[in-house]
């Protein structure tokens, strides 16, 4: 998962107090990739549960599936068993869930729940899950070119804290006014963070193309292994 942007001493102290919860499995030796499997599966239950118009249980699952994510990579880094699969399977199972739980909101505005009324917002969700999806592509695409772009708001675990939080407290108080907001925050800010990142990596690759230069007769230009293989 990503990190939220907040200090590192902040993170780190965050990490010690869930010791309690992810050292048991560090003592013995889980694999990381069990917990993957299990937080997946739990966030898997918070869009059935949306679905079904269960909001508060919505919230307080993704919120529980968020806490796995963190856990299973405290585990993954605590045993040694972190791997070039393991860092994969848990993106791949990241972007499933993720929009398994965008489908199941999706539902509370297309008449599955009486306290939200507001049908256009659909279309609101439909933008932050895509905002959501290119946050995570334009980094993993950055990081395939050698780039650390993890610049930007809106990152996965501040997307898990306000859609679990909001879902937990309020349910669907105020004819879901609460979530309703924070998705709308969500859709702006997701795709503003996919922009910025884009324009970050133009900075950071754009180069001055040299000169043509003759190579067995044949005009070539000399270019950037980034312009090359983008």
């Amino acid at each position: 998962m990503a990190a939220v942007n907040l200090p590192k001493h902040v993170q780190d102290r965050a990490v010690q107090l869930l010791a309690f919860l992810y050292q048991p499995l560090v003592d013995r030796n889980v694999n990381p990739n069990y917990v993957t499997t299990v937080g997946f599966l739990v966030t898997l239950s918070s869009a059935v549960a949306f679905f079904m118009g269960h909001t508060r249980v919505g919230g307080l699952l993704v919120l529980l599936g968020g806490l796995m994510d963190i856990i299973d990579g405290q585990v993954a880094r605590r045993t040694g068993m972190a791997s070039v699969f393991g860092s994969f399977y848990d993106s791949t199972l990241d972007r499933i869930s993720e929009v398994a739980v965008f489908i199941g909101i999706f539902s509370l505005y297309s008449g599955g729940h009486p306290d939200f009324g507001y049908p256009w917002m659909v279309y609101t969700v439909a933008l932050a899950l895509a905002g959501s999806l290119m946050i995570s592509y334009t980094r993993a695409k950055a990081e395939a070119l050698g780039l650390n772009c993890s610049i930007g708001m809106m990152q996965r675990t501040e997307r898990v804290v306000l859609i679990g939080g909001a879902a937990l407290i309020f349910g669907g108080a105020f004819q879901g006014a609460v979530l309703t907001v924070v998705l709308i925050v969500m859709a702006v800010l997701t795709n503003f963070t996919a922009f910025q990142r884009i324009v970050w990596v133009y900075r950071n690759t754009a180069a001055p193309v040299s000169e043509p230069v003759m190579v067995d007769r044949k005009r070539v230009k000399v270019t950037s292994d980034t312009r090359k293989n983008s």
